[in-house]
């Protein structure tokens, strides 16, 4: 259900203990606080928690901050965005102060279309949660079609991957007694008809891959034991996971598996109507994207023949099931400066967003079925802004895009399969943007590289100023622009408090990312990683020839695969940078492939266990890379106790070395929340003031 999606976000996944090499951390004086609950891991973590919430939260501003952001995160003029269409219903996950885990629930379609939504809960979390005495997350709902009476519900205890799936009846509002139901774990569950589901789940021992994933997807029955479910496709060990997948075409329902070799390659198979799965003749390396007109959409990352990378192709479904699949026919091919980045079908339209020098828009794609060919429709929307494809409604053929910019309010439109564009929502003004300007700029890394990125400041601000750069690089995800109250990462709004007071904020769109396509990406994987932290430093040093910023008076932040840029960059160049926020990070990359779901990742980063691969990791890994003797920018790093995705041992054993080396380090380490930290929005709040008290007292700015 949502298994390959949340291993192919950002990284990362899983608290499994594996064998490690004794020399791997025999010379490791910090490996117990890799004990994630162990009594003196969590005393050290916190005294530190303790000491950082003294010092920045005696900052004069801490609770104004506290109490704005809160009420930002919280106000009830968010955006309501459709979770899913459901025939003429939609639905929507609403959070707010009164209901910080959420509320399920649903409007029919034409009152959401006009903006004036009937609104009926369907299941509260937070009441859920208390009367199980659970600490309920919400991971989802997958309703099946066409009639829609039946969902899988995702809840996680406390915000782990991992999570309960249980069946729920939505004409009854009640979960459905002895329905189907897994127990907690990474599951990965698709509906293959109303009695019958595909299931991957830690069936037990020898089930998993090394990853911690699924390995096995079963057919599982209605009213029988999950033990007698029968087995379909099972993968190997060194697989990344083996899971399900659904696509409505129409009123068809195809069903797939998808067995993830490494991170960024797979074979996907089909399911047939006498229940066979068979192969598809997608290269490993391309990743379906959506299923319309009885074709299967694929997006390549190596070129096909003469059909480049980066492009979109087709093939006809009842051809694959019939084996007899013959060439992929052209959908769209992006220019150099383009890349496609979202993908998604109503029932006879292709929708997708594509991004333009790191501009968004949205394209609407039909295909003559006489000749194969594929035409499209830009729908008319502002420029230079950052569109999402946030859903659709099949039948009705209507596309809902989200559009916003850092001083672009978020706009929730409704695109028509005419082309026409309506405003279902739009989010008032949370602040004066009229103050501020961004513009696009680009620096010339090291190689002569053209790196964009976006930089807001307040009108009439002269440099240099300090300056808050924020960076990811890599997973082929694109970092654009969003509204300075959302900042990326679960910081709430610390862009809109950095600019205000007279600052610089940046987004840098460095190499590793989906920015320019998968040349983009492919310039930052494994040895060529040093290319994305010479991207940041040339934003850095693009800042300083201009003015708008100096040397020492830069901050960076990065959360997960961006805490090991951030880790990487100061340790390279302490001199340029004067803070560093590091979120969720890996640091360790001698022993990070054997921590969590490392060994998801050795696509990217490389495997530290292979001495070919070590001696190019070793040279930027940011933990054996701090030095005794040298002063490093000071560093907050901050996490969750319950990240099954990236182990909470990478930042206590950075902040440990980096401590005893003399170096000042502020720590904030959440006991709830998993790999996106905040459990709700109490959390990102008081997040949003650490971090604003923290820069302003490392960087200088108002008030200093």
């Amino acid at each position: 259900m949502k298994l390959k999606s949340l291993i192919r976000s950002t990284p990362l996944v899983l608290a499994i203990a594996v064998a490690v090499p004794a020399s791997a951390a025999s010379d490791d004086p910090y490996l117990w606080l890799e004990e994630i609950e162990g009594r003196k891991a969590i005393a050290q973590v916190e005294k530190w928690n303790a000491a950082t919430d003294t010092l920045l939260r005696a900052d004069p501003r801490f609770e104004a901050d506290r109490a704005r952001a809160r009420a930002i995160l919280d106000d009830e003029s968010q955006i309501a965005t459709p979770d899913a269409v459901m025939g003429d219903r939609v639905t929507n996950l609403w959070r707010d102060a009164k209901n910080p885990r959420g509320l399920w629930r649903s409007s029919d379609l034409a009152s959401y279309l006009a903006g004036k939504p009937n609104w009926t809960t369907i299941i509260d979390v937070d009441a859920l949660g208390k009367a199980e005495g659970k600490s309920w997350v919400w991971h989802g709902a997958d309703c099946l079609a066409p009639t829609y009476k039946r969902c899988l519900i995702s809840l996680s205890p406390g915000g782990t991957d991992a999570d309960v799936v249980r069946e729920f009846d939505l004409s009854t509002g009640q979960f459905v007694e002895r329905g189907f139901a897994l127990p907690e774990a990474k599951s990965n569950v698709a509906w293959a008809d109303a009695d019958t589901l595909l299931v991957a789940t830690d069936f037990g021992t020898g089930t998993l891959t090394a990853s911690g994933y699924p390995r096995q997807v079963k057919r599982w029955k209605r009213g029988t034991p999950l033990s007698a479910a029968t087995l379909v496709k099972e993968g190997v060990v060194s697989d990344i996971s083996v899971g399900p997948r659904a696509e409505m075409d129409g009123d068809r329902r195809w069903t797939f598996i998808d067995r993830g070799l490494t991170f960024y390659t797979n074979e996907l198979w089909l399911g047939t109507p006498d229940g066979r799965f068979v192969p598809t003749p997608l290269p490993q390396t391309a990743e379906m994207r959506a299923v319309v007109g009885g074709q299967l959409i694929a997006s390549l990352n190596e070129p096909l023949g003469s059909i480049p990378a980066g492009s979109l192709v087709a093939w006809s479904l009842d051809a694959i099931a019939a084996g007899r699949p013959g060439a992929p026919e052209p959908v769209l091919t992006p220019t150099k400066n383009q890349a496609i980045e979202d993908v998604h079908a109503t029932d006879h339209r292709l929708w997708v967003k594509l991004l333009d020098d790191v501009s968004g828009t949205l394209l609407a794609l039909t295909r003559d079925p006489a000749t194969g060919k594929w035409t499209s429709r830009a729908a008319t929307l502002p420029a230079n802004a950052t569109v999402h494809i946030a859903g659709g409604a099949g039948k009705q053929d209507i596309a809902f895009a989200s559009v916003e910019g850092m001083l672009l309010p978020p706009t929730l439109v409704a695109v028509g399969k005419d082309g026409a564009v309506r405003q279902v929502q739009q989010l008032p003004a949370r602040f004066d943007a009229s103050q501020f300007t961004v513009e696009q700029r680009f620096a010339t890394s090291k190689d002569g590289t053209r790196v964009p990125y976006f930089l807001a400041r307040k009108k009439g601000v002269t440099g240099p100023v300090p300056a808050l750069i924020h960076a990811y690089g890599g997973f082929r995800a694109a970092q654009t622009p969003t509204y300075l109250t959302t900042e990326p990462y679960r910081a709430g709004p610390l862009g809109l408090f950095w600019v205000e007071d007279g600052n610089a904020y940046v987004l840098a769109n460095i190499r590793g990312g989906g920015e320019y396509g998968p040349a983009w990406h492919q310039a930052a994987l494994r040895e060529k990683r040093q290319n994305a932290f010479d991207d940041l430093h040339a934003v850095a040093e693009d800042l300083v020839k201009a003015g708008v910023s100096a040397k020492g008076r830069i901050g960076i932040s990065g959360r997960s695969n961006g805490g090991v840029l951030v880790g990487a960059a100061m340790t390279q160049r302490p001199d340029l940078y004067g803070a560093v926020i590091a979120g969720s990070p890996l640091e360790d990359m001698k022993r990070y492939s054997h921590l969590s779901a490392g060994a998801s990742w050795v696509a990217e980063y490389g495997d530290p266990d292979k001495p070919e691969d070590w001696a190019f990791l070793s040279k930027w890994s940011p933990y054996q890379n701090v030095k005794k003797g040298v002063h490093y920018p000071p560093a907050f790093f901050y996490l969750s106790t319950k990240d099954d995705r990236v182990h909470p041992g990478h930042a206590r054993k950075m902040a440990a070395k980096l401590t005893d080396y003399g170096n000042r380090v502020y720590y904030h380490e959440y006991r709830e929340g998993g790999h996106s930290v905040g459990a709700d929005h109490a959390e990102d709040a008081v997040r949003a003031a650490l971090l604003h008290a923290f820069l302003t007292r490392e960087l200088g700015g108002k008030g200093q």
